[in-house]
């Protein structure tokens, strides 16, 4: 216990000797800036389109569950003798908890984002629908669709599986992608700050064989390589973060009759989740800069 809060606060305080051993400025600090930043602005869009996609699933499936339509496709003299037909045969069909034929506004909102508002359903051969609220337990869609056929031949029974299960499994495969990108981030990031230390390390050859015929062992040179780049990196990555969520805020807000992208965010306690990107850029810098520099200082013994 005691080595590790001492290791924390030689990351924290430093040495103002072994820090010199690494250069305060140049190629290898603004490599590792640049790629902890830019890394840590694409691992906040990868974390909201994994957490996007997550609530899109879940909404897709608990909304789809449990409803059915169906519709009722008759000349306009008969369709509402028909529906009155449907609707009473679902009155008696067990695992139906409620059903209703949808109003005609209701309809006219539903087609409206492809025909405009004001449409007249009058016009247009379109079909009566009829909302089915399944009971928990649900209801036999096939032998339903057998009792229609024989007592209500105007209507037609659709489930929503067909459509709903692929909706749902791609908003998981969308998640599952986000999760993908932020290893490869986190790999990225690693590989980036190897070379870094490594250029550092290299650049520093002469400097450390002199440190080495002072006293200085490979740990007190390593954990000054290691400090530095792992500071680095957090920094990098606290500015990309913080472009990051400032980019996800100028982004529409998510709406109910909104599409996917507007809905490209965090929501509630889920604005904390990105502070995590620069303690785990931080950690990443740490791990790969310890094997990076005990590899190097190994090569130049």
């Amino acid at each position: 216990m005691t080595l590790n809060f001492g290791f924390i606060r030689n990351m924290i305080v430093g040495d103002k000797y072994a820090d010199r051993v690494v250069p305060p400025s140049g190629f290898t600090a603004q490599l590792t800036l640049f790629a902890a930043g830019a890394m840590a602005f694409l691992a906040v869009f990868a974390l909201a389109l994994s957490l996007a996609s997550g609530r899109l699933a879940t909404r897709w499936g608990d909304e789809l569950a449990r409803t059915s339509t169906i519709r009722i496709v008759a000349p306009a003299g008969q369709r509402a003798a028909q529906t009155e037909a449907a609707l009473r045969v679902l009155q008696t069909t067990a695992g139906v908890e409620d059903a209703r034929a949808l109003t005609d506004e209701e309809q006219q909102a539903l087609l409206s984002p492809w025909f405009g508002g004001g449409i007249d359903l009058s016009s247009l051969p379109v079909p009566r629908l009829i909302e089915v609220i399944e009971s928990p337990d649900g209801f036999d869609a096939q032998g339903l669709r057998l009792r229609l056929a024989a007592e209500v031949p105007a209507a037609f029974l659709d489930d929503h599986t067909r459509w709903r299960a692929p909706l749902v499994e791609a908003a998981n495969r969308l998640r599952l992608l986000g999760w993908v990108a932020i290893l490869l981030i986190v790999a990225a990031v690693a590989a980036m700050v190897t070379l870094a230390a490594n250029a550092a390390l290299a650049a520093n050859a002469q400097v450390i064989a002199v440190l080495r015929l002072v006293g200085a062992t490979d740990h007190y040179i390593a954990e000054a390589f290691i400090r530095r780049f792992t500071i680095r990196a957090f920094f990098g990555a606290v500015i990309g973060v913080g472009i990051g969520m400032v980019a996800l805020l100028l982004l529409p807000s998510a709406s109910d009759d909104a599409g996917f992208l507007t809905g490209l965010g965090f929501q509630g306690a889920g604005w904390l989740t990105p502070l995590l990107i620069p303690l785990m850029s931080g950690g990443v810098a740490l791990s790969a800069t310890r094997v990076a520099s005990r590899k190097a200082l190994e090569a130049l013994s």
